[in-house]
């Protein structure tokens, strides 16, 4: 059953007869005809109606009340312990299909969510509900499945056909309400390229119901689609024309103009004709009388080639369209929704032609309700999404199509699509934004961030918290998302509640030290930098060092908190940090790096040249203890392997030398030495290793490159 479960549920379901369906029961009006979200999304107004029940708040019959079977509550537990697994849901349908237990059936029903975009889930459903009985339950899982796809041409069949067969047809409002959904399914998919069956279902409905003008008005519509049959609609609607009197078919307006053009046309011909008669009639012979008032048979016949010699540039316009995309829909070999990834191919080729899409802007799929004899307005983009309500549709401009099923999701990883749709209508990209999120990529945390971004650009701050925090409570522990939370409130102006949410990340983290770390420190940032509270700061610094005493970031913040401050206060703590730092579990690197930081600073702002010397001793044991070779070389001490390298003749050329003439200029002291073990701290410092050592220094006439260390501090 897994596998026919897959095949069916490809969204490839064949028609069903309506002529099958039986009514079981008067069936209550639906709430909605078309679904109100659907058309909120698309940007139109939806009609005044209740809201759907939520089917799983059904009252139970008596008779399936009750523990439901053991079977059933063993494919549940399956189902529920591994709820990403389709094939567990689809053995579950199976049973509940072949033991056609509604109890067993509306639990089951909970998947659909999980898997909202299952056309063959909702069909399936939807025939449990008919074949006991409950059609308006039925049409109501319809409603729902609509809401979650609204592009799903066979969801709207379904649906339609699930009317036809359970609605009494004899009531004056049934047609209206059948119509209604007609109207408002070629409203959300009618410009899918394979919504041929849909436009001919429409299209027979009418005919059926002996409104041959509405038939022909649809045909009228569709021939502006690009669709995959598109040339048959067009050799439907010619044979419309031919078999019915041109006054049937066409608008009153339309027939009317084409009317007195074709009868001015004939009577310019009938003088012509009358004039050549004239010369050769004999004298006497009246001309014979014609009725005023009478169409005749060659009027009808001009006024359906004059139909059909307009309908024939539409028809022209229309095959180029497609002839555009073909090679894009040829490309795409799912347009359905599948529980299966697509591979890089599929997902290559749709990208191709949403590029394709964007790029065309208003040379894209055109509204196909204006009037026949007009050509396509460039007012109208593909891309606009409108979607206006059944009873306004004629007069208004339809949706361009959306990207099929599970391509939102796809679209969205690059922006393009959102950026297109962001230009037209924010609530189109929300759409876009919210259905990519709650249902294709529910776990993927940079779209969700993404999403909250789009919200606070557009100042919905509420929807850009709330979609932050329910991505944390899908994914706890991730820090992006809580430095996300952060950012948004200190941008709004809440520190407390930024200190808040920190605070909380630092308590939760305890367990993992990096983690603590991590956000201590960015506690500590904020407290310092926006809350002005150094005392707070240090305060969060000292409790993390305590859990990770061995972490030198923590250290390293410290001692730019203590040396941000004033250096007459601030030396004393400064070099405790730097003692602190020393004595902890630290690399050799990271010592160094504090052991030179604590040097610089004493120099900068040391108050007495002691306290500089003993700095600088202690650094100079330091480095002896970590790394004696680079010690000895930053004390002058030549290697003896260098040396005698250099003899070979290096080394007399560079006495040979003449040093050049310059004036005299007096030599100042320079700042005191980077940490010689550390050639990246000595970028990061200043590098005054390789300062007092640069050619200028070299070419006053001194024998030696001048030594720092020699000159101003003692030996050691």
């Amino acid at each position: 059953m897994a596998a026919e479960g897959l095949e069916e549920l490809s969204g490839n379901g064949e028609l069903e007869d309506s002529s099958a369906m039986e009514a079981t029961e008067a069936p209550a009006p639906p709430p909605s005809e078309v679904p109100e979200e659907m058309l909120e999304e698309n940007g139109a107004v939806a009609p005044d109606a209740a809201q759907v029940p939520d089917p799983l708040t059904f009252s139970m019959p008596e008779d399936e009340e009750g523990e439901l079977p053991a079977e059933f509550e063993r494919l549940w537990k399956a189902a529920n312990d591994n709820p990403n697994d389709f094939t567990s849901w689809t053995d579950l349908l199976q049973y509940c299909e072949q033991e056609s237990h509604m109890t067993a059936s509306r639990r089951w029903w909970a998947s659909l969510a999980r898997y909202p975009l299952c056309y063959g889930y909702w069909k399936k459903y939807t025939d449990l509900e008919r074949r006991s009985g409950y059609n308006d339950k039925a049409q109501s899982v319809c409603v729902e499945g609509l809401r979650a796809i609204p592009l799903s041409v066979d969801l709207w069949i379904h649906y339609i056909n699930l009317l036809l067969g359970t609605l009494d047809m004899n009531l004056p409002d049934s047609p209206d309400r059948i119509r209604s959904v007609f109207e408002g399914a070629v409203a959300a998919a009618g410009l899918d390229f394979h919504s041929d069956r849909l436009w001919d279902l429409y299209v027979e409905w009418e005919k059926e119901q002996g409104n041959m003008r509405a038939a022909g008005a649809v045909l009228d519509r569709v021939l502006r689609v690009p669709t995959q049959l598109y040339s048959s609609h067009y050799d439907k609607l010619k044979a419309h024309l031919n078999s019915h009197e041109p006054k049937e078919v066409l608008s009153a307006e339309e027939y009317e103009a084409l009317r007195a053009e074709c009868r001015q046309s004939q009577k310019a011909e009938r003088a012509e004709q009358a004039q050549e008669d004239e010369e050769e009639r004999p004298p006497g012979e009246e001309e014979p009388a014609t009725p005023e008032g009478h169409d005749s048979e060659e009027l009808m016949q001009k006024i359906r080639e004059q139909v059909i010699s307009r309908r024939d540039l539409v028809y022209q316009h229309n095959e180029g369209e497609v002839r555009k995309r073909w090679h894009f829909e040829d490309a795409i070999k799912r347009p359905y929704f599948h529980v299966k990834p697509l591979d890089r191919v599929q997902l290559r080729a749709w990208h191709t032609y949403l590029d394709w899409e964007v790029a065309q802007l208003s040379a894209d799929t055109k509204d196909p309700s204006p009037e026949p004899s007009q050509e396509p307005g460039p007012d109208q983009e593909e891309g606009s999404e409108v979607s206006p309500s059944a009873q306004e549709m004629p007069a208004q401009e339809m949706p361009a199509q959306e990207t099929p099923e599970g391509i939102d999701a796809v679209a969205i990883d690059d922006h393009r699509y959102i950026q297109y749709l962001e230009l037209h209508s924010v609530e189109e990209a929300r759409a876009v934004y919210r259905r990519a999120c709650l249902v294709h990529l529910t776990h993927k945390h940079t779209l969700h961030m993404h999403w909250a971004t789009f919200e606070e650009r557009h100042g919905d701050l509420s929807e850009a918290r709330r979609v932050l925090e329910a991505l944390e409570t899908t994914l706890p522990g991730l820090a992006a998302v809580r430095l996300r939370r952060v950012g948004l409130e200190r941008r709004a102006g809440q520190l407390d509640q930024s200190e808040a949410l920190l605070r909380e990340a630092v308590a939760e983290s305890r367990e993992k030290p990096a983690l603590h770390a991590f956000y201590s420190i960015k506690l500590a940032r904020l407290l310092l930098k926006l809350g002005r509270n150094p005392a707070k700061a240090r305060v969060v610094l000292h409790d993390a060092l305590e859990l990770s005493p061995d972490n030198g970031k923590l250290y390293m913040n410290l001692l730019e908190l203590e040396a941000s401050g004033d250096p007459r206060s601030s030396a004393e703590a400064v070099q405790q940090c730097v003692t602190k730092a020393l004595a902890a579990p630290l690399s050799p690197r990271t010592k160094m790096a504090f052991s030179q930081r604590g040097m610089q600073y004493a120099e900068d702002y040391g108050t007495s040249i002691q306290s500089v010397l003993t700095i600088y001793q202690d650094h100079q044991k330091l480095l002896k203890e970590l790394n004696p070779k680079k010690r000895s070389a930053e004390n002058g001490e030549e290697d003896p392997e260098k040396l005698s390298k250099a003899e070979d003749g290096s080394a007399v050329a560079m006495g040979q030398q003449v040093p050049p003439t310059m004036p005299h200029v007096p030599i100042t002291t320079p700042p005191p030495p980077v940490m010689g073990g550390d050639a990246s701290s000595q970028g990061s410092y200043g590098a005054y290793s390789s300062w007092y050592q640069q050619p200028q220094y070299g070419s006053y006439g001194y024998q030696n490159t001048w030594s720092y260390n020699q000159g101003y501090y003692p030996p050691s």
